[in-house]
C-alpha cells in the first residue's frame, strides 16, 4: 500500500528495526540509569520518527545523540536529567541557527568527498565492531542468528529482521519463563509527558552546555547531517535532502523534544544503513515504528523495561553488525585518486576515535594536497 510517496508492506515493517541495534541500548541506560521517565523519552521519538518519515519520506533515522548518551549513561551520578535536557536545548539552538543562516551548508561545501567517504566508512567500521563486541556474550545465539541473516537477505522471501525478532523474543522467554507472566500483568493507561524545561537549574545548564553538548557537535556535524545526507542522496537520487534541512530539523526535534522530557536526538548514516538492508526504502517504515514507539510511551510506559528485555542483547549486535556491513560497502573508493584514497583513509581511522579530530585532520590533508604543498 502506498500513501502520500511512502509504502507500507512487510518490507517496511522489517525495515523500521533496522538501527534498535543502536536504539535500544541507549534508551535502557537512560531509562534505568539516568532514571529518565520513559514516556517524554519514547514520546518525543515516537512523534519525530513519524514527522521525519512524512517529510523526507525516506528512512532517515531518528536515534539518541552518541557521545551525549555515552556520557551521561556512564557517570550518573554527575549528570542529571536536567543537564540531559539542557544538552539537548544547546543541541537543538546551535543546530537551528547553523541551518537558518545557512553556515551548516558552507561547511558541507568545503568538504570534499573522500572526506565524507571516510565518515561512512568510520561508522560502518565502528557499528560492526561494536555489533561485535555486543554479540559475545551469547555467541551461540549470535551464530545462528548471523547465518540466518545472511540466509533469509540472500532469499528475500521472507523478511529476515522479522525472524529475528521472532528468535529473539522466543529465546528470551525460554530463558527467562517469568517474562511471560509480567507481559500477562501489562496494563494500559494513558500518560502524558511532562512539561521539562522548568526542571532545568544553571548548574544542569552549565553541564549540559560545557560537558554534554560542545563534545557532541562535531559527531552530529559529519554523521548525523554531512553524512546521513550523503547516504541518502546516494541510496535516494530521486528523494534528495539538503545539509540545511536536516540541520534545520535537528533544531526542532531537539527544542521540542526537550521540552516534553525527551534525550538529545539526532539522525544518523548508520541507523538509514540499518533501516536499508532490512528491507525500507522509504518513509514508511519510520511512521510504522514511531507509531509503536508512541503507542507504548502514551500506554506501556510503565512496562518498558519488561518489554525490552524480550530482546537479547547479542541480537541487537546481530543488527548492528548487518547496518555496519550495509554502511561500510557502499563506500566507493575504486574511482579515487591516491591522493583522495589517503584523504578517506587517514579520516576514517582518525574518526574511529574522534570523529571532530578525524573530519578536520581529513580537511586539512586534503587541502595540503589541493594547494600541492604534499604530495601523495
Amino acid at each position: 500500500m502506498r500513501i502520500a510517496g511512502n509504502e507500507y508492506n512487510l518490507h517496511e515493517v522489517a525495515g523500521a528495526f533496522g538501527d534498535i541495534g543502536t536504539l535500544i541500548p541507549f534508551l535502557v541506560g537512560y531509562i534505568t540509569i539516568n532514571k529518565m521517565d520513559p514516556v517524554g523519552v519514547l514520546v518525543a521519538f515516537g512523534l519525530f520518527k513519524i514527522f521525519v518519515g512524512l517529510y523526507f519520506k525516506t528512512p532517515v533515522p531518528i536515534q539518541p545523540m552518541k557521545a551525549i548518551g555515552t556520557t551521561a549513561i556512564t557517570h550518573p551520578d554527575a549528570i542529571t536529567p536536567g543537564a540531559i535536557w539542557a544538552s539537548g536545548l544547546f543541541s537543538g539552538i546551535l543546530w537551528l541557527i547553523m541551518g537558518l543562516t545557512g553556515t551548516v551548508t558552507w561547511i558541507a561545501k568545503i568538504t570534499s568527498r573522500p572526506i565524507v567517504q571516510g565518515l561512512v566508512l568510520s561508522l560502518g567500521l565502528g557499528f560492526i565492531l561494536e555489533g561485535v563486541k555486543m554479540m559475545q556474550g551469547d555467541l551461540l545465539l549470535a551464530v545462528i542468528a548471523v547465518a540466518l541473516t545472511f540466509f533469509l537477505l540472500s532469499h528475500e522471501r521472507v523478511p529476515a529482521m522479522l525472524v529475528l525478532l521472532g528468535l529473539g523474543v522466543t529465546v528470551a522467554m525460554i530463558r527467562e519463563p517469568a517474562i511471560l507472566t509480567e507481559l500477562g500483568r501489562l496494563s494500559m493507561r494513558l500518560r502524558l509527558p511532562s512539561f521539562a524545561l522548568t526542571k532545568i537549574g544553571w548548574e544542569d545548564v552549565v553541564t549540559g552546555v560545557m560537558v554534554l553538548g560542545l563534545p557532541q557537535v562535531a559527531l552530529t556535524l559529519g554523521n548525523a547531517i554531512v553524512a546521513t545526507v550523503e547516504e541518502n542522496n546516494s541510496l535516494f537520487p530521486d528523494r534528495p535532502v539538503t545539509v540545511r534541512a536536516v540541520a534545520i530539523d535537528h533544531g526542532i526535534m531537539n527544542l521540542v523534544g526537550t521540552s516534553l522530557g525527551g534525550v538529545p536526538m539526532c539522525h544518523g548514516a548508520g541507523g538509514m544503513a540499518g533501516h536499508v538492508r532490512f528491507g525500507a526504502r522509504t518513509g514508511g517504515a519510520l511512521i510504522i515504528l514511531g507509531a509503536l514507539v508512541l503507542f507504548t510511551g502514551l500506554f506501556l510506559g510503565d512496562s518498558v523495561a519488561t518489554l525490552f528485555r524480550l530482546l537479547p542483547r547479542s541480537l541487537l549486535g546481530v543488527i548492528l553488525l548487518f547496518g555496519g556491513l550495509e554502511l561500510a560497502s557502499g563506500v566507493e573508493a575504486n574511482n579515487l585518486q591516491k591522493e583522495d584514497r589517503y584523504v578517506m583513509l587517514l579520516t576514517t581511522g582518525v574518526s574511529m576515535r574522534n570523529m571532530g579530530v578525524g573530519y578536520l585532520s581529513g580537511l586539512l590533508l586534503w587541502y595540503a594536497f589541493q594547494r600541492r604543498w604534499l604530495k601523495a
